[in-house]
């Protein structure tokens, strides 16, 4: 496989959002709202975690792990997740630690997709599904949620559901996986059992392999309950979980991810993962395994404390701020379900301030962020990114907010 070739795959991904507003954001300095990271420090057993791990007195904390994963946090990923699954996780051959949960979905992606196959991916999607099935040989084939009528005063991310006739028309010879995002990011749907159940139906009918991305699986609001699809009946054998300890410990910096599934599937990822990167950071391992332990003493005891189900608590009273301070400010808000983002219509936003964008070739909700970040010193994401070109128009009315943030962010527009 040439470069070209590979070059020629990612042909016209080559912008990236990320890159483009971090720089926009270091040069005018705005309140950032768009880059999905708390502003917050992690807790504090958290913290103390990594001191412990950094001051062990045995020198094998401080050199290379053990290909598939630290001991102690593999084992103690198989005991948190075994109950939830309902599988007796293997320590030893159903678990992979990865370089956060971006390097698990390449090394899931490079691992099971070859060339010709084709992947499904569910729109609105996190941008860097695409390129890498493409990098991969594979093609990916978009399916969009739509936003069904809303007959109460709120809008939902639940109001955006999938047409599962549609899915099933996309469905040929050469489906190989599903990418499932649960809960969605950017729309923050956290999706139903009865959902699940459908999609899940589906992938058997069709022996297709479901790579699940559930980095925002504890942060779910209003008692919405989040269902693993490995979970389901005859499902863990055709399903790769994918997590992330950065979204789960707000530590993202940390970045340690993990895959779980069955032998079968986990073989190819672990060939990939021994000759890229072959081993992840020993103590950012051990103290996530400290931490996890910790927190998986809590919520065996039900806790209220314990991390998994006190950030969510948190988090929802900053989700209720900021949908009160966007519809306040004229933008129209969605209200997500779980997750770290809001979108909002920003339209009569842009009508009402009389904003006049460039006529650059850029999407509006590209144009109109850079306005606001030069003009209101707040940022933003454009939700087009996560769009696939064909379906750009069902996301260029929205922009999306991160609300993981203290909750001064919010107010600062009034302060000023």
């Amino acid at each position: 496989m040439s470069d070209i070739k590979i070059a020629d795959r990612i042909k016209g991904t080559e912008k990236n959002v990320w890159v483009e507003f971090t720089e926009l954001v270091s040069q005018e300095n705005p309140v950032d709202l768009g880059r999905g990271f708390p502003d917050f420090n992690p807790p504090v057993h958290v913290k103390n975690a990594l001191i412990t791990a950094a001051t062990d007195d045995s020198p094998f904390i401080h050199q290379y792990a053990r290909v598939k994963g630290h001991k102690r946090l593999v084992t103690a990923l198989a005991e948190l997740y075994s109950p939830i699954i309902n599988h007796n996780i293997d320590w030893a051959t159903e678990i992979l630690i990865t370089n956060g949960a971006y390097g698990a979905l390449h090394t899931t992606i490079q691992g099971l997709i070859n060339p010709g196959d084709e992947v499904i991916i569910i729109e609105p999607f996190f941008d860097c599904y695409s390129p890498m099935v493409k990098v991969a040989g594979g093609t990916p084939i978009f399916i969009p949620l739509r936003k069904t009528e809303n007959t109460g005063d709120v809008f939902k991310s639940s109001d955006f559901t999938l047409d599962y006739n549609e899915f099933s028309s996309k469905i040929t010879k050469k489906t190989k996986a599903l990418i499932f995002n649960n809960p969605n990011n950017p729309i923050g749907k956290v999706y139903s059992l009865e959902e699940c159940q459908q999609i899940a139906k589906l992938c058997k009918e069709n022996n297709i392999i479901v790579i699940c991305d559930e980095v925002y699986e504890w942060i779910t609001y209003d008692d919405k309950k989040h269902i693993k699809m490995a979970s389901l009946p005859d499902m863990f054998n055709r399903t790769l979980t994918l997590g992330s300890a950065g979204k789960s410990f707000s530590v993202t910096g940390w970045k340690i991810g993990w895959i779980i599934g069955p032998v079968h599937l986990m073989k190819p990822c672990v060939v990939v993962h021994q000759n890229v990167t072959n081993s992840c950071s020993t103590p950012m391992q051990e103290a996530i395994a400290i931490a996890m332990e910790t927190d998986l003493g809590k919520l065996r005891r039900d806790d209220s404390d314990c991390y998994f189900k006190s950030l969510a608590k948190e988090m929802q009273p900053k989700r209720d701020l900021a949908e009160e301070f966007l519809k306040e400010t004229g933008f129209h808000p969605v209200r997500p379900d779980g997750g770290y983002f809001i979108l909002v219509n920003y339209t009569d936003v842009m009508k009402k301030s009389c904003v006049t964008l460039d006529n650059s070739n850029e999407a509006n909700d590209y144009k109109f962020i850079k306005w606001m970040i030069r003009n209101k010193k707040i940022s933003a994401i454009p939700v087009t990114v996560f769009y696939s070109e064909g379906h750009k128009h069902l996301g260029q009315n929205y922009i999306r907010f991160c609300f993981m943030k203290v909750k001064e962010s919010f107010l600062y527009k009034k302060r000023r």
